[in-house]
């Protein structure tokens, strides 16, 4: 009987390995037979490089919406990583049992707070603020990263804290008996033992960042121009999608999907460079 359950539960992981994988590859066909045949009919120089997005004029240039997507992810990491990395040490090594209890369930709760909620906490509270601050029309780069900042922090907490506390105990022990005091035992011997982990939270905040869409519509400005600070506003690759898919057809329709295209590939490019930077420093 054991040996039938066993048999069948492997069939059932087998099938439900091969929907997963299945699912993927039929996203992945669907956009890749409509977006690549847009770009070629584009023009690949045109498409990637160009400056200009007017699409009732037949002009599709999504240069803007990439360089807006690196500028808001890449602000959204340098706010999000520092402040999730130093919260998940101090969860996994300073925060008192009683005070864990209180901030845990925080934390995830934020993990579980949808985007658009995100979205009004940023209009009414972040946009405003740097409106006052700045004197400008306050939604833009600036406001987006700090908004997706936020939304990553769970993200990157969870994953840093639980290789951190997945490290050997010894490790901190045997620095600790070298003379080292407790913060240099943690980030010279803890952390870089955990950094696998640490590196994939911060992968999957960057995924989550990037792909982001409500949130950042609602305070990005949603320009399809080149930012030329970081308080001017922007149009991202998602949000680009998401602003016109409704009303477009066509080659409009699939300039669209090629953006997806382009998104994905982008994705997998953070995904490969990171995958291959810890080979090597494993090696």
């Amino acid at each position: 009987m054991n040996k039938i359950l066993e048999v069948l539960m492997k069939i059932v992981f087998l099938v439900c390995a091969c929907i997963s994988i299945a699912a993927v590859i039929m996203i992945c066909v669907f956009m890749f037979a409509s977006g690549v045949p847009a770009i070629q009919e584009i023009g690949p120089i045109k498409f990637l490089f160009g400056t200009v997005w007017k699409p009732s004029q037949g002009i599709f240039g999504i240069g803007p919406m990439i360089i807006g997507s690196i500028y808001v992810t890449a602000g959204a990491m340098i706010i999000g990583v520092p402040i999730g990395l130093l919260t998940a040490v101090f969860l996994a090594r300073y925060c008192p049992k009683s005070l864990y209890a209180v901030i845990k369930p925080m934390i995830n709760l934020m993990a579980g707070i949808p985007s658009i909620i995100y979205g009004f906490f940023g209009m009414v509270l972040i946009v405003p603020v740097i409106q006052n601050t700045f004197g400008t029309f306050g939604k833009g780069i600036l406001a987006a990263s700090i908004l997706l900042g936020m939304m990553i922090l769970p993200t990157i907490i969870n994953t840093a804290e639980a290789s951190i506390n997945a490290v050997p105990e010894s490790y901190y022990e045997g620095a600790l008996a070298l003379g080292a005091t407790k913060e240099r035992s943690i980030f010279k011997t803890v952390i870089p033992a955990a950094k696998s982990g640490v590196m994939s939270g911060i992968i999957l905040g960057m995924g989550r960042a990037i792909g982001e869409t409500m949130a950042v519509v609602m305070v990005c400005g949603n320009q399809p121009i080149i930012p030329d600070s970081i308080l001017s506003g922007a149009r991202t690759m998602t949000s680009n999608i998401v602003l016109e898919m409704a009303y477009a057809s066509g080659l409009h329709r699939d300039a669209l999907i090629a953006t997806a295209v382009v998104l994905f590939v982008f994705i997998l490019i953070i995904n490969l460079s990171f995958t291959l930077i810890n080979r090597r420093k494993e090696s």
